[in-house]
C-alpha cells in the first residue's frame, strides 16, 4: 500500500470553510480532554472562557473595556506584520518595534503632557512611536537589500536589544530618565495617565475607548492600500516572485525598504495605543503580541478582514481564560496559550488537506 499526496486544482468555499471550522472545533475538543484530565467540566470552562465572565457580571461593561484593549494591539500588530509576510520577508520584530514605539510614545507623553493640547500630545505620542519603530524595522531591511543578511535570525535578535534596552531604562535613575518616578525610592515607571491619554465616547457607562475606531480605520486603510493602490500590487507581485517583479521593472529593493518600514511604523502605531491607554509603561507592555500578531496573521493567511476575526478570537482566548481561571482554579490562565498553539497546528493541517489530497494505491501502483 502507498500513500500519494496529490496537489489540489481547487477547493470549493465551503469545503474549505468546514475545514477551517472543524480544525477549531477539533482543538476545542483536545482542549477539552485536557481540562476532563484535571477534573474540570470542559463546557462549563468554555462557557465562562468565551463570555469572558460577562453573563451574570454587573459591571460586564467594564470587561468589554478591558477587552478590547488587548483586542486592538493584537489586531493593528497582525495586519502590520501581514504587510511584511505578503512580501515574503518575515518580520518576526514585532516585540521590538514595539517596544521602541511604547517607550518614544511614553518619552513624548511626558514631554507634552500637560503643555501642549491633548490632542496634539497624543498626535506627537503616535507619530514618535511610528517613527521610532519604523526606523527600527528599516535597519533590518537595509541590511537584507545590501547585505542580503537573514531577515528572520536578525528581527528576533533586535527583539531581545529592546527588551534589555526597556529593562534597563527601567533599572536606571538618572536625571535624564524621565520615565521613572523620581519620588520612588526605588526604579519605578512613572504613570503619565492623568496628563495625557486616549479618550473615550460614552454610551451609557461604557466608554468606547477612540483607539478601537482608529483600529478600524488603520485595517480599512491597509485593505484598500493592498488591493487597489499600485504600492499594494507592487507587494503581491514580489511577494510571488522576485524574479518577475525585476523583469516588470519594478524597483525591489525600494519596495522591500518601503513596505517594512509600513509594517514596523504600524506596530509602532498600536504601542502608541496601547501606552497611550495603559499610560505607563512597563516590561510587559507588549503582552507578547510581537509573537502572537505572527500567529494570528498566519491563522488568517494573510487577509485583512481574517486577521481581524482572529485576533478578536485569540483575544477572547486569552482574556477569556483569565476570567476562567479565577472561578477553575486547577487551570491558570496560560491554557490560552496552549489552546492557541492547538489551534495553529490543526488550521495548519486543515490548510493542507486545502491544497493537497491523499490517494491512498492499496496496488502499490501509480
Amino acid at each position: 500500500m502507498h500513500l500519494h499526496v496529490i496537489k489540489r486544482d481547487s477547493c470549493p468555499g465551503w469545503k474549505k470553510a468546514l475545514l477551517y471550522v472543524g480544525a477549531v472545533l477539533a482543538a476545542l475538543v483536545l482542549g477539552g480532554i485536557l481540562l476532563l484530565a484535571l477534573g474540570v467540566d470542559p463546557l462549563k470552562y468554555y462557557g465562562r472562557m468565551f463570555t469572558m465572565g460577562m453573563v451574570g457580571n454587573k459591571i460586564a461593561y467594564r470587561v468589554f473595556e478591558n477587552y478590547l484593549k488587548v483586542f486592538v494591539p493584537l489586531a493593528i500588530t497582525s495586519v502590520a506584520l501581514s504587510l511584511a509576510f505578503k512580501m515574503r520577508f518575515w518580520n518576526i520584530g514585532g516585540e521590538g518595534q514595539f517596544i521602541l514605539g511604547a517607550v518614544a510614545a511614553a518619552w513624548v507623553a511626558f514631554l507634552t503632557g500637560g503643555v501642549m493640547p491633548q490632542g496634539v500630545a497624543l498626535l506627537l505620542m503616535c507619530l514618535a512611536a511610528m517613527v521610532a519603530s519604523g526606523l527600527y524595522g528599516l535597519v533590518v531591511a537595509a541590511l537584507k537589500v545590501k547585505f542580503g543578511t537573514n531577515e528572520t535570525l536578525l528581527t528576533l535578535m533586535l527583539n531581545y536589544v529592546a527588551l534589555y534596552f526597556l529593562m534597563y531604562l527601567g533599572e536606571t535613575k538618572a536625571s535624564w530618565n524621565i520615565l521613572l518616578d523620581p519620588k520612588s525610592a526605588r526604579p519605578v515607571f512613572a504613570s503619565f495617565g492623568k496628563m495625557v491619554s486616549f479618550p473615550g465616547i460614552k454610551f451609557g457607562k461604557f466608554s468606547l475607548n477612540i483607539c478601537v475606531i482608529l483600529t478600524f480605520v488603520v485595517g480599512i486603510l491597509v485593505f484598500i492600500y493592498l488591493k487597489y493602490t499600485k504600492h499594494g500590487y507592487e507587494i503581491a507581485v514580489v511577494g510571488d516572485s522576485v524574479g518577475t517583479a525585476h523583469y516588470a521593472g519594478m524597483k525591489v529593493n525600494t519596495i522591500v525598504l518601503r513596505t517594512v518600514f509600513l509594517s514596523a511604523c504600524l506596530i509602532g502605531l498600536a504601542a502608541a495605543f496601547k501606552v497611550g491607554t495603559a499610560g505607563i509603561l512597563s516590561t510587559a507592555i507588549t503582552d507578547d503580541v510581537g509573537w502572537t500578531g505572527v500567529i494570528v496573521a498566519w491563522l488568517a493567511q494573510l487577509n485583512t478582514i481574517g486577521i481581524f476575526l482572529v485576533s478578536a478570537l485569540i483575544s477572547v482566548l486569552h482574556y477569556g481564560s483569565t476570567a476562567a481561571a479565577t472561578t477553575f482554579s486547577a487551570v491558570d490562565s496560560s491554557f490560552a496559550n496552549m489552546l492557541q498553539g492547538v489551534i495553529l497546528f490543526t488550521v495548519l493541517a486543515a490548510d493542507f488537506l486545502i491544497r493537497f489530497r491523499v490517494v491512498i494505491d492499496k496496488k502499490g501502483e501509480k
